[in-house]
């Protein structure tokens, strides 16, 4: 199981005045923390490795919304061009998921896990590979992957383009990773603050004076 490339405790990112970034953004940003041409590497490697362990049977790419849709959208990019160029390829076939947290109103201490309007049936017999963008406790992961295993995939394995050290992780890692980093807040690249910078192609670091401008 790969810890993906680890970025730094210390790791401050880089000055924004380098990067292209969008003129209504500008004044929010501290810095950009993960470049978007770093994050494509990345994603063609994890193409790569998963290919090679899960490439001999049909695929069901289960992407998480709504923070995962544009790692999905490269990540099977770069699955459709190795699938292209090899001797053997196999269908990959795709479907969505949106997992929504809430606390029970009678116990406010216990996280619950609602998927959203989805039918997962066609997974039996499959090899599921799930999509997400960041992995924070993993508590989220560990339902759907229990929820998951109802519909008996030949199967399951789990790609996270983040994974954030958090003294407050359950334990769980992914299969594939993309980076792992320090807890810190960070949005971008279809990461959003209630719901903005979905838009945005870095991941980047927030002013502080900027979460009170896009608080909900």
């Amino acid at each position: 199981m790969a810890c993906g490339l680890q970025i730094k405790d210390e790791e401050s990112g880089y000055n924004k005045n380098l990067f292209c970034i969008p003129k209504h953004y500008e004044d929010d940003l501290e810095r950009v923390f993960i470049p978007h041409g770093l994050i494509l590497d990345r994603t063609e490697r994890l193409a790569r490795d998963i290919m090679q362990e899960m490439g001999s049977h049909h695929i069901v790419a289960l992407c998480v919304l709504k923070g995962g849709y544009k790692f999905f959208a490269d990540l099977l990019d770069h699955i459709k061009v190795l699938n292209q160029n090899s001797d053997k390829s196999v269908p990959i076939t795709v479907d969505f998921v949106r997992m929504k947290s809430y606390c029970s109103k009678t116990d406010s201490s216990t996280e619950k896990i609602s998927i959203i309007g989805e039918e997962l049936s066609a997974l039996n017999g499959k090899n599921v590979l799930v999509v997400e963008d960041i992995i924070e406790t993993g508590r989220t992961m560990e339902t759907l992957l229990s929820k998951l295993k109802d519909y008996k995939p030949k199967m399951v394995k789990v790609v996270s383009l983040l994974i954030k050290r958090t003294h407050q992780s359950s334990g769980y890692r992914p299969d594939y990773t993309g980076f792992e980093i320090p807890d810190k807040f960070v949005f971008g690249y279809a990461l959003d603050y209630n719901e903005y910078f979905r838009d945005l192609n870095h991941i980047c670091i927030l002013k502080e004076k900027a979460r009170e401008k896009y608080k909900i």
